[in-house]
């Protein structure tokens, strides 16, 4: 495969997929993985996709922010893996928030059999919680089409009616200065109440939301657990400077 051709077959993975990973280009394009590296390097450069941790990311403005559909498909076994050490967190009886998001979705098939209460603000939640049994409460709020979530003043009030034991919150970005954000400062607030109800908050994030920042802050670092899938040990380190991490163990 020429360069002209492997360049134009990596954008369009990219903005067909979102995001991917470095070894997946390898084996698709049957190239080596220095040679990948010098061409993300180059499409970089002429601002057609965004390197991540382990691989490259469509570019994705700090305003705007992917529909619940398109979260949905992206990185699905890497959120499978966070979904599973997530509830492995929860114990028996407690009583849990599940922010919208399709990292917090893929927990509920999990929740089934088990013996916890679950309030969510994810409207795609619903019927996931009804399928597989789960107690479960809807808090009010303005619905957000894009993302499937109830946000605003009136979600943010309902929260502060409860206390949960756990909280479960996704973002858009970890970053070590900036902290957790979000695009949307009404969803960012949602959040953040939740985070403050809670006894214990874990931000669920794969991969390629590390380095990365949004326009809306949710928390600082030190305010939230972090449960990852891939990340590699020196950067690790240092957020383990200002917080806890709980990673995948790669067989």
């Amino acid at each position: 495969m020429l360069t002209p051709e492997r360049q134009q077959f990596i954008i369009d993975l990219v903005k067909k997929m979102g995001i991917v990973k470095l070894r997946e280009i390898v084996e698709l394009t049957n190239t080596s993985e220095s040679t990948i590296r010098r061409d993300l390097v180059e499409l970089e450069s002429l601002n057609l996709l965004k390197r991540v941790h382990g691989g490259a990311a469509s570019i994705n403005n700090r305003g705007t922010e992917l529909s619940m559909v398109e979260k949905t498909s992206k990185n699905v076994h890497g959120k499978k893996l966070i979904a599973q050490l997530a509830v492995a967190q929860i114990n028996e009886g407690d009583c849990i928030y599940l922010d919208a998001g399709s990292t917090t979705f893929e927990m509920i098939p999990l929740l089934k059999g088990l013996n916890v209460t679950v309030v969510t603000n994810g409207l795609m939640h619903v019927e996931a919680l009804f399928e597989n049994e789960v107690t479960a409460y809807l808090i009010g709020g303005k619905m957000k089409g894009h993302t499937k979530a109830l946000i605003g003043n009136i979600a943010s009030e309902s929260l502060l009616n409860f206390r949960f034991d756990k909280s479960f919150i996704g973002t858009n970005g970890v970053h070590l200065k900036y902290g957790f954000t979000t695009p949307d400062p009404e969803e960012a607030f949602v959040k953040k109440t939740a985070i403050e109800v809670s006894e214990k908050k874990y931000i669920l994030a794969d991969y390629s939301k590390f380095g990365e920042t949004s326009f809306a802050k949710i928390g600082d670092l030190s305010e939230a657990i972090i449960i990852t899938d891939e990340v590699d040990d020196e950067l690790i380190k240092q957020f383990e400077e200002k917080t806890a991490l709980i990673k995948v163990v790669k067989e």
